[in-house]
This record gives C-alpha cells, sequence and structure tokens, in this order.
C-alpha cells in the first residue's frame, strides 16, 4: 500500500510584496513612476544639461538688466521672478507633457492600461516633475549667485521656499488640465501646452507689477497661482510696491493670505485636474486615440 505524498509547504509571504490596492501599493507603484521618470530623464542627460544651462544662462541675462541698471531692488525682482519661474515653468512643462513623452517613447498604452490607478500614476508624475523643477530652480538660483549678491538671509529664502511649495499644488492642477491635450490632439497638444505656459509667464507679472499689465488683462492675473506667489515673495523680500528702495520684509506669518489663495487653488485644480484627465483618457480609449503614434 503506498502512501501519499505528503503537500509541499506552503511558501512564506514576500515582504517585499504589497496586497493590491493597499496604501503601500499605491505608494509603490506612484515611486515606480518616479524610477521610472528619472531613467527616462537620465537617457536624454545631454539635453536635460543642455536646457538646464539655457536656463541659468537666461535667468541671469535677465538679473544683470537690475545690475546694468544700479538698482540693487529691482536686481532682486529679477532674480525672483526668474527662479520662480524657473521652477513652476518646468514644473507645468513636465506634467503637462507627460503624455507626449509617452508617446514619444511608445508606451503610452501600456501605461494607459497598467492595472494601477490614474491616481498613482499621476502621483508619480507630480513627485517626480517637481523634484526635477526644484532640482532646476536650486540651479539656476545658485548660477545667479555667482554674478551678484543676492540680498536675502537664508531665513528668507527658506520661506520664499515654502511659498514655492505651496503655488506648487496649484501648477499641478493646471498641467494635469493642460495634460489632456497631447491626448486629444497627437501633432497640436504640445505646442498648445507651450502656449498655455507662455500666458500664465504673461499675465502673472514674473518680472514686473502686474499694474503695468493693459487693464484689460490685470483681472485674468488673479487666475493663475503664480501672482500670489510672486506677490508673497515680494514681501517676504521687501521688494513689494514701487520704489529703488528695500522695504521692511514680512515673515510668512504676513503672508498668509496669499497662502490661503494658493492652497485654494490646489484644492480646487488638483481634482479638476484629475477629472478632467479622467473623461480624457474615457474618450481617448473609446476614439482610439492612443493607437496614434505623434
Amino acid at each position: 500500500m503506498t502512501t501519499p505524498h505528503a503537500a509541499p509547504p506552503t511558501p512564506a509571504p514576500d515582504p517585499a510584496r504589497t496586497t493590491p490596492g493597499t496604501l503601500a501599493h499605491q505608494l509603490r507603484a506612484a515611486f515606480a513612476f518616479v524610477f521610472r521618470d528619472y531613467h527616462l530623464t537620465r537617457r536624454y542627460w545631454s539635453w536635460v544639461v543642455v536646457f538646464t544651462f539655457y536656463d541659468m544662462v537666461s535667468a541671469a541675462s535677465i538679473m544683470l538688466i537690475g545690475v546694468a541698471a544700479h538698482n540693487p531692488r529691482l536686481t532682486l525682482t529679477l532674480l525672483l521672478g526668474a527662479v520662480m519661474w524657473s521652477f513652476l515653468g518646468r514644473l507645468f512643462g513636465e506634467i503637462a507633457n507627460s503624455i507626449s513623452y509617452e508617446r514619444w517613447e511608445g508606451t503610452i498604452e501600456y501605461t494607459f492600461m497598467a492595472p494601477v490607478s490614474r491616481l498613482t500614476h499621476l502621483v508619480g508624475v507630480s513627485l517626480f516633475a517637481g523634484a526635477y523643477a526644484l532640482l532646476r530652480g536650486v540651479l539656476v538660483f545658485l548660477f545667479m549667485g555667482l554674478f551678484v549678491d543676492i540680498g536675502a538671509n537664508l531665513g528668507q529664502v527658506l520661506q520664499c521656499l515654502v511659498v514655492f511649495m505651496v503655488a506648487s499644488l496649484g501648477f499641478m492642477g493646471i498641467g494635469l488640465m493642460a495634460a489632456v491635450l497631447p491626448v486629444m490632439s497627437t501633432e497640436n497638444g504640445a505646442q498648445a501646452t507651450n502656449i498655455i505656459q507662455a500666458v500664465f509667464l504673461l499675465i502673472s507679472g514674473v518680472y514686473y507689477p502686474v499694474s503695468v499689465l493693459p487693464a484689460w488683462i490685470q483681472p485674468i492675473s488673479a487666475l493663475s497661482p503664480a501672482t500670489y506667489a510672486l506677490d508673497a515673495c515680494r514681501k517676504i523680500l521687501g521688494v513689494n510696491g514701487t520704489g529703488t528702495t528695500f522695504e521692511p520684509g514680512v515673515g510668512l506669518g504676513g503672508v498668509l493670505p496669499e497662502l490661503g489663495i494658493l492652497l485654494v487653488f490646489g484644492a480646487v485644480t488638483i481634482p479638476l485636474g484629475l477629472f478632467v484627465f479622467g473623461r480624457a483618457e474615457t474618450w481617448a480609449k473609446r476614439t482610439g486615440k492612443l493607437k496614434r503614434a505623434g
């Protein structure tokens, strides 16, 4: 009489694996997108170097207008605008063009059909975009410091950094909405995102006060998070208002209204961006737009 073979032991669960649907699983998936975008950027490192150097030289050239005018207040104002736009502009561009990058790499169908939520995917894209934009902004700031005395202490710089982080929430949401354009139009979507970015540069008063804009444009500036972020940082650095002399700077407590408005921007635009992106994704899958190569 044969004895039955014993059942093989059940393998112990791998602690590195997480149950799908759990928060830990979603976080791992989000950071997977962060690492994917990092390696994608590293693949084109020569282009990254070129564009970063171009940003640094362009920012320094703008700042030197204040140096030539022998106006330290104008110099600091231009420096602030250049650094902030280097950060916010790059953040917006990376998120808004994320779908274009997917098309160029031929991975858009795989990404949209992957068993991860769209929220997880977009969180990963936004995290990498934020880190990448912050690094570019820091490099621009350090490069400009080689030409002039910054004229701000460490405390003021850190407080401005807090404002940058809060302002990034609104630009993330706007970037998510702009990211649907390459989904809807393979040929013209990426160009449309650049037009949107240029409009924000114009209406936000990056290098000048909003008051110098034509009267019919000034109300539109209220729709840009960068307008309030610049106002807050200028108050912190003491370069708000007009004139050629510095004013007493304020702390974060003195810019709470601007920070509150920036938080509202994030609370409104991020859910709206996710909703718009989700509707665009559904439409693209139904009409077969994902199969089109740009």
